[in-house]
């Protein structure tokens, strides 16, 4: 794979739009393409994560555990799977599998966290945007709860 392609991948990524042009180069550099058949497991609830995948091609469906008849399904080009593998050791809270042909770039944590250590503005800039997408997550969840209680 071209460097460039994965830089371009990158891109195309929504969470990093966080990083300068340079520091996606970086990233692409440490980054690794990788290839699931259908029905593969990228990976499963519990699992300890090493870093995040970018969506290339190809459907997955995540799935908590005992949630297999309803899973969700994605299939945008430029996804980003399990974010918070990036900055975080946390085990993984769904199980993420390849419906069909899937292809990923997996960016490893320690390459992110190495280069948010040396770039102190990067690392501001994905704090804030973890911040504002945790916020709209407990938001959604905040305005479902009188529907849940009852």
């Amino acid at each position: 794979m071209q460097l460039d392609d994965a830089a371009t991948i990158l891109s195309r990524a929504d969470f990093f739009e966080v990083c300068d042009a340079e520091q996606r180069r970086l990233l692409a550099f440490a980054s690794e393409r990788k290839k699931f058949r259908p029905g593969a497991v990228i990976y499963k609830s519990g699992d300890t994560p090493e870093g995040a995948h970018v969506l290339v091609s190809g459907t997955v469906a995540t799935t908590r555990d005992g949630g297999e008849d309803n899973p969700y399904l994605i299939h945008e080009s430029g996804a980003v799977l399990g974010a918070m593998g990036l900055v975080v050791s946390k085990p993984r809270p769904v199980n993420l599998k390849a419906i069909d042909a899937v292809e990923t770039l997996f960016v490893p944590r320690s390459a992110f966290m190495k280069l948010a250590q040396q770039y102190p503005d990067l690392a501001q800039r994905a704090a804030d945007r973890i911040r504002r997408e945790l916020t709209g997550y407990l938001g959604a969840i905040e305005q479902m709860k009188p529907r849940i209680q009852r």
